[in-house]
């Protein structure tokens, strides 16, 4: 197989690992981005239209993530390309295969991500004994239940919205993907007197201008229901969640939602990016030139990541939450200082503090990795 040079660059990727197992017609990634600081952590993401560009992508995002948080962790990311809504027996089959097929690949430790979650992390460890993201029951810190991604995305909000011209108690709130992430950051906007006005599943969106009860809304999507038949508001597509006219924005769902073609039609004045890469690059440069104020994802969704690496050291649930909140509200003011006074975007004054301290960790190695030298297989 050809090496996939087109990645190539100062930092990475160490390797590029695919798995193909005809029998289970199972194909999923590995990607090992960058272990200066660490061995790598990063999400298993299940998808039927993943590819090796995106996991590339979410690994180079995780390693400028962990650098971000001051974590003593690279950047990875997995994937399998199979449907994460099939039967339990087969995915259980495909996860345990990918793990045990990626036992050697010691600088990858696997967390939970879109189409896996705790329990999935308990059958990888159960193969390879390399899991973070667990089970309470067996000594994990389980960060989807938990909410620690949406956790950190509130400690972003309200360091962020003195930068707008807004208060967060009252203001209008629409979370693009109500999963793991979005109605845990919904649920803890709410609390501080925020209303979620619109948001959104699978199976499409739903609105109400004066506010959705979160907590309802959340028992109601607990019993697996779609979104549209919650009963405290009106049903719509995923599609007109873009146009809902609010003051924080969040994109809780897949990559590049929100590109060239539709970044015009967002109306807000705060976005805080619960999901990783979900704008493109030029669509995030349009709306800062907006005077729209932007979290970047790699700082504003750290806590899951944050989390899971507490737990790997040991630490407890407690601990873990007060070091997101520490972590995540130090690392948005110091984003948005750095924009504002060097009048550049939040991605850029983040990209630049993260590779500050990726350079810095990889002057201290031989080589810029955790074992030896760079590696593909």
């Amino acid at each position: 197989m050809d090496v996939p040079f087109q990645y190539c660059d100062e930092l990475g990727p160490n390797k590029i690992i695919h798995v193909y197992e005809p029998e289970l017609a199972l194909k999923g990634v590995l990607v090992v981005d960058n272990t200066a600081t660490g061995p790598a952590i990063g999400g298993l993401r299940m998808a039927a239209d993943a590819t090796t560009d995106e996991c590339f992508r979410l690994a180079r995002a995780m390693t400028l993530k962990n650098a971000a948080a001051g974590l003593p962790h690279g950047g990875g990311k997995s994937v399998i390309i199979a449907d994460p809504k099939q039967p339990k027996e087969k995915k259980e089959q495909l996860i345990r295969a990918f793990a045990h097929a990626l036992r050697d690949a010691g600088d990858y430790i696997f967390g939970p991500d879109m189409g896996t979650n705790e329990e999935s992390m308990a059958w990888v460890r159960d193969e390879i004994g390399r899991s973070v993201g667990l089970p309470r029951e067996i000594g994990g810190i389980p960060l989807d239940e938990i909410g620690a991604t949406g956790w950190g995305l509130f400690q972003a909000a309200q360091v962020a919205v003195p930068y707008c011209d807004f208060e967060l108690s009252g203001a209008k709130v629409v979370v693009q993907g109500f999963g793991s992430v979005g109605k845990h950051a919904a649920r803890f906007l709410n609390h501080e007197g925020a209303l979620l006005v619109g948001t959104s599943d699978s199976s499409g969106g739903i609105y109400n201008q004066g506010g959705l009860d979160v907590s309802a809304l959340i028992q109601h999507k607990s019993q697996h229901l779609p979104i549209t038949s919650f009963p405290g508001g009106t049903a719509c597509t995923q599609d007109d969640i873009l146009d809902m006219a609010c003051d924080i924005w969040i994109p809780a769902a897949r990559p590049d939602v929100v590109n060239e073609d539709n970044v015009s039609r967002l109306n807000t004045k705060l976005v805080l990016q619960g999901a990783n890469i979900p704008f493109t690059h030029g669509a995030e440069k349009q709306l800062h030139q907006q005077g729209v104020c932007i979290v970047p994802d790699f700082i504003a969704n750290a806590g899951g990541v944050i989390c899971a690496a507490m737990e790997y050291q040991g630490t407890t649930e407690s601990i873990a939450m007060q070091v997101i909140e520490d972590k995540i509200r130090r690392n948005t003011e110091e984003v948005l200082t750095i924009s504002h006074r060097d009048t550049i975007t939040p991605r850029e004054a983040a990209t630049k503090m993260a590779m500050q301290r990726v350079n810095k960790a990889m002057g201290f190695r031989r080589w810029n990795t955790f074992s030896n030298a760079p590696n593909y297989l």
